[in-house]
């Protein structure tokens, strides 16, 4: 298709419309413009192609030759090789499926016919942590007292029941676990709340709040009765 711009367009366009109706004088406009140098009418010589690298033609060589039987195996026996193909990739994907969803299936199955309410920490280790966290209420840091209690806490129920602790568990998660039994599960939230004021709320706690987490843990570890090196009264 020939290709007009500007002037030149609307010159020939002038010469088509003053021919009229008349074949000679539109044959001879219809010259006129073939013979328009400024009209490009013959077809466009597009440069070659570069060549290819030699090392690339001969990589390629290299793998059609290399790959060649192995292509020509799987177009003869195509009507075998894709069911057997497909019943693989099921079963890769159902074998992906379990290994990501099966734990928490497994966790669920197993929740209705564990009994909960048995569990609780030893009782030499959670006076030995008690006794340690006294220590440091003692001396006024309520928040590492307090911040002891959750992580040794965290640590006792992961080494009991390690299915309920995943790496990236948070304090609240393994609270509302209902696989804990129900005071384990009020005093890690009683303990995990009085971390997470202090370090997401900037409030620093007062011994009333470690008075409340150190009880809630003692009465879980069935230790209440042993009273506390620290009552929240600081000595003379």
């Amino acid at each position: 298709m020939p290709r007009l711009g500007g002037e030149h367009a609307r010159g020939r366009q002038a010469v088509v419309n003053a021919a009229g109706d008349r074949p000679g004088d539109a044959a001879a406009a219809w010259e006129a413009i073939r013979a328009d140098p400024a009209i490009q009418f013959a077809p466009v010589q597009l440069p070659e192609a570069p060549a290819q690298p030699e090392w690339l033609v001969q990589l390629f060589e290299f793998l059609g030759r290399l790959f060649a039987p192995l292509m020509r195996f799987i177009a003869a026996n195509w009507a075998v090789i894709w069911p057997v193909g497909a019943v693989i990739l099921a079963l890769l994907a159902l074998y992906t499926l379990l290994r990501v969803l099966g734990p928490d299936l497994a966790r669920r199955r197993k929740a209705p016919a564990e009994e909960p309410g048995e569990w609780r920490p030893d009782a030499t280790a959670a006076l030995a942590l008690l006794e340690e966290a006294d220590r440091l209420a003692e001396a006024g840091r309520y928040e590492e007292a307090t911040h002891l209690l959750l992580t040794r806490s965290v640590g006792q129920i992961a080494a009991a029941r390690p299915e309920l602790v995943e790496p990236s568990s948070t304090a609240r998660e393994i609270a509302s676990q209902p696989a804990l039994p129900g005071a384990a599960r009020s005093a890690f939230a009683t303990i995990a709340s009085r971390v997470e004021r202090s370090l997401f709320a900037l409030r620093r706690l007062s011994a009333d709040d470690w008075r409340a987490a150190r009880a809630a843990y003692a009465e879980f570890a069935a230790i209440a009765s042993v009273p506390a090196a620290f009552q929240g009264q600081r000595p003379a």
